[in-house]
């Protein structure tokens, strides 16, 4: 095994390099943050989560097991590390989260593959089946991001798109390469690309998830299942809510309400949390987002009212999943996690910016600085304590604890 020193090689909305103590020190970072909370009362003990490997599936995985002593089960598709090229930023994730788990005693489970085919699903039963307490799970969260599916049914790849809906989408945009706010320009979707766009986003594989688990009998009495959202304000509608993606959330509802009736049966439920902004791989590539995440920032740090995904997820549990608390909803029938973000003095304050923000004022009307650090924060770069200069070794096994 060689070891090389790591930089971080930015491109567009993505890193092609990845730091393992980098990513290792953030995992404490969010362990320390939960730790740092009470205990959950009433809390998951047996958790599946469908993309467990970064952003709110990843602080879901720590807040239940750092805040419940919950043993947990992931599954993502994550790149393992080769001589002398990193691993992606989700398989040091998990690799670090596993070796965190084992040092305090929790059993973690670790699944790599394709979570939309159809083996998988046989895969994750029987290893709850074995290995999990009770052999069932009492918690389901779903939080798969990916740009393509493959239909188990038909064999038939999908691929998402991120274009508006109905006609052309013209707004002011944050080129975060070269920190330049400038204008973007979106042709409007075609009613493939909605379709396509929603088979891979939408809730049909969630639903499958579900009704796989519930026929292998590995839900518990009373289980729960959460996907995660976003609505986000009406300067982002057209390329989001009212766009592929929103079409493909409305699907993830649908479907929501469908898996409650299921659970139900079985005194569980299902529900969609809609979260607040935070800065991740994903949301890094809509145009229109970086530019008002870094205005939001700035704002709600002003505030005291800034969250990272671990806060979020940690405040979810804490104040309504569990400690004996009801959840509470919208009038769509949706748990808001984005309450902070979409106050009406937060929302005011940011787009009172939005016209004076320019590629000149950026540092004075916005947080770039903050969306810098998040963002490379993903990557495992920019922590403290970590000597960025050594050489690190590339390969580390992902142990089940």
């Amino acid at each position: 095994m060689s070891q090389v020193v790591l930089k971080p090689r930015v491109r567009g909305f993505i890193c092609l390099t990845a730091h393992p103590e980098g990513c290792a020190a953030h995992i404490r970072e969010q362990i320390a943050h939960v730790k740092s909370r009470p205990p959950l009362k009433g809390g998951p003990k047996s958790v599946l989560v469908l993309g467990c490997s970064t952003g709110y599936g990843l602080a879901s995985r720590i807040s239940a097991a750092f805040g419940s002593g919950a043993a947990t089960l992931g599954v993502a598709f994550e790149r393992p590390g080769e001589a002398d090229k990193p691993a992606s930023p989700g398989w040091y994730n998990t690799a670090a989260f596993h070796d965190e788990a084992r040092k305090a005693g929790l059993k973690a489970f670790y699944l790599n593959g394709d979570a939309f085919s159809n083996e998988m699903k046989v895969q994750v039963a029987e290893l709850i089946k074995s290995r999990m307490p009770g052999g069932k799970v009492d918690l389901v969260v779903y939080s798969l991001a990916s740009p393509r599916r493959t239909d188990p049914k038909t064999g038939e790849t999908h691929k998402s798109v991120l274009k508006p809906v109905g006609q052309a989408f013209h707004a002011k945009n944050l080129d975060t390469d070269r920190k330049v706010v400038n204008e973007v320009s979106l042709e409007a979707a075609t009613p493939e690309d909605v379709a396509n766009t929603v088979k891979v986003m939408g809730g049909e594989d969630w639903e499958l998830w579900m009704e796989a688990l519930d026929a292998a009998g590995v839900l518990a009495e009373g289980a729960q299942t959460v996907a995660y959202s976003y609505i986000g304000p009406q300067v982002t509608w057209p390329i989001y809510k009212d766009g592929t993606i929103g079409k493909a959330k409305e699907d993830l509802e649908k479907a929501g309400a469908r898996i409650d009736a299921l659970l139900k049966l079985r005194r569980g439920r299902a529900f969609v949390s809609v979260n607040k902004a935070v800065v991740t791989q994903a949301s890094s590539a809509i145009p229109v987002v970086p530019l008002y995440i870094s205005l939001l920032f700035k704002v709600m740090k002003a505030k005291g009212t800034h969250e990272g995904c671990v806060e979020q997820i940690q405040r979810l549990f804490e104040r309504q999943m569990y400690n004996g608390n009801a959840l509470e909803f919208d009038d769509a029938g949706r748990v808001r996690l984005d309450d902070w973000e979409m106050a009406t003095d937060v929302q005011k304050a940011v787009f009172d910016l939005w016209p004076k923000v320019t590629t000149e004022t950026l540092d004075a009307h916005g947080d770039f600085a903050g969306y810098q650090t998040d963002f490379l924060k993903l990557f495992g770069f920019g922590l403290a304590g970590v000597d960025y200069e050594a050489p690190t070794e590339t390969e580390r096994p992902i142990a089940d604890a």
